[in-house]
């Protein structure tokens, strides 16, 4: 609630907190949190666990960051509905858009639903470790509404907005928690196309929200580059109004236009009625660059191409040897042929950190490889390689893509102060070769209430609420989010003092062995949800109470 800790006991019967208060009583069992922090399970509303969810019933590495409740469905993009014909599609929509190895999705979806319903069914028969909720993906819609054409810039007809509408409705009966669609060509499949949503004009989204109204069910998210914040803005102020619906859409600090986050910001506060929110990032949404991950700053020399088929550890193990290390440093390379965001990351050595141990998400410019090179007489390019060459070839740098124009968190404390903001993007289940945030959970308590030290840091009580009851009340889910009786016995218990989050690291346990990058934590004594234990001192206890949420609670 943001209101000041104390020292209590908490009573859990069943899947519910039955008491809050000094000298509850005996219990069956009994956690001693002497000298902890008891917190409400953290709701993380910014996740793409679409397809992992049908096959990992842990729901990693979020399950590891004290997180009880996860939504997906976001940005758009998601697996259903969908027809048989499209599944490749679908694949090709996610592993674009949000760089999930489309071998693991082939090979882990069971594609054992259509509708949007019959999706939820598939999920709600597996038991996990955290609840889950799901919104209903636009661009999956478009798709399975128009055929090859909802890919194009052709509108929908009356009657296919009409179906959308209807599919939609029967989404949001079964469960569905709200409606996401993307128009940022950020977003693209992994044949390099834009996807459906970004094609959609106003005309079926507004008819989707209006429907969302007259149920007074559901929440709208939107991403988007923005291109005329006014006139945007002013259209999801126009739906939240006509509606009655929550409507979010996703804010970063950019560096070509470092200021026009504060723009969004006042855009919101000027909203009349319903609110709009925007979500925010705890931290810069990073890019990690290393041997194995989707870009690193070798991968256009040739030397490293000749290379790049070979499996990993013989790959490591021949870029490791003086010959290889002396040819990829003597290389004159071209990153022209690159994408233009890949272009400028490979090569901005002066925005270009390692990762260290524990990592550091907010250095000065002295750490970035310009400055070490500068410092020890080496080329940027040898401080790279002896980086990335480190922990047996496995070492990391990152580069923050957003959210660190000017080399500091003082944009981003901005952001999470600002009363119409809410935290999320953590992007869980995604990015799996160059991102990972899905630890920004546990970043939050560690770095923003007390590691920081290039700025001020915030209270404890506000990081807690921002990321419990605040996103908990976004998606209506009134029985969790706040440690009181009769809530859902949803927390954790977490040694404060030794809360940390590890370095990330590549894994390679998803299905068909894909690879995905992940990132534990060190201090969670317990993670409990529904009044289950699922995880003590970071290992699974093998319970799994988590359910789908299907609407308000």
């Amino acid at each position: 609630t943001g209101a000041a800790r104390c020292v209590a006991d908490v009573a859990i019967d069943g899947d519910r907190i039955t008491e809050v208060g000094k000298h509850v009583g005996k219990a069956k069992r009994e956690i001693d949190a002497t000298g902890r922090l008891v917190t409400p399970g953290f709701v993380d509303i910014h996740t793409h666990y679409d397809g992992q969810a049908t096959w990992d019933p842990l729901i990693s590495p979020s399950c590891w960051h004290g997180v009880t409740t996860i939504v997906m469905g976001n940005c758009g993009v998601g697996f259903a509905p969908v027809k048989a014909d499209a599944h490749e599609k679908l694949i090709s929509l996610m592993e674009g858009v949000e760089d999930i190895p489309g071998t693991a999705l082939a090979e882990g979806l069971k594609w054992n639903w259509e509708s949007f319903p019959e999706y939820l069914e598939a999920l709600d028969s597996m038991k996990r470790a955290v609840d889950i909720g799901a919104q209903f993906p636009h661009s999956p819609l478009r798709t399975y509404v128009m055929g090859d054409r909802g890919e194009t810039q052709q509108d929908p007809t009356d009657a296919e907005v009409a179906r959308m509408v209807e599919l939609v409705t029967e989404g949001i009966k079964a469960g569905a928690l709200g409606f996401t669609t993307s128009r940022t060509l950020n977003h693209r499949t992994s044949k390099g196309e834009s996807i459906p949503s970004y094609h959609a004009g106003n005309k079926e989204v507004d008819a989707i929200v209006a429907q969302m109204g007259r149920m007074n069910k559901g929440v709208f998210g939107l991403v988007s580059d923005f291109r005329h914040p006014v006139e945007e803005t002013d259209w999801l102020k126009r739906l939240a109004r006509e509606s009655g619906r929550r409507v979010w859409f996703l804010l970063t600090q950019v560096d070509n236009v470092p200021e026009k986050y504060k723009q969004m910001l006042e855009l919101c506060r000027s909203a009349e009625g319903p609110a709009i929110t925007a979500q925010v990032a705890g931290r810069p949404i990073s890019l990690l660059l290393g041997w194995e991950s989707s870009l690193h700053p070798f991968i256009a020399h040739q030397t490293y191409r000749n290379l790049a088929s070979l499996p990993v550890a013989e790959r490591i193990a021949k870029l490791g040897t003086p010959e290889v290390r002396a040819q990829l440093l003597a290389e004159d390379v071209d990153v022209s042929r690159l994408p233009y965001t890949a272009r400028s990351v490979v090569s901005n050595f002066a925005k270009l950190f390692p990762m260290g141990d524990p990592p550091n998400y907010e250095p000065g410019p002295d750490e970035s490889i310009a400055g070490i090179a500068a410092r020890s007489g080496k080329s940027p390019y040898e401080v790279i390689y002896d980086t990335m060459m480190s922990q047996a070839g496995k070492g990391l740098l990152f580069y923050p893509l957003f959210n660190y124009s000017y080399g500091d968190f003082e944009s981003i404390r901005e952001m999470i102060l600002d009363d119409h903001a809410i935290v999320g993007l953590g992007d869980g289940g995604a990015h799996c070769g160059v991102i990972c945030d899905a630890s920004i959970p546990t970043f939050m308590l560690s770095h923003w209430t007390r590691d920081r030290r290039r700025g001020e840091t915030l209270p404890l009580e506000l990081i807690v609420r921002k990321q419990t009851l605040d996103t908990a009340r976004m998606y209506d889910l009134h029985d969790r989010g706040v440690l009181a009786p009769g809530m859902k016995a949803d927390l954790n218990v977490i040694d404060y003092e030794r809360l940390n989050i590890r370095p990330p690291r590549m894994v390679h346990d998803l299905p068909a062995q894909g690879r995905r990058l992940v990132q534990e934590a060190v201090g969670y004594d317990a993670t409990v949800v529904s009044g289950q234990v699922t995880f003590e001192h970071g290992e699974s206890t093998g319970a799994l109470p988590g359910r789908l949420i299907r609407g308000v609670n």
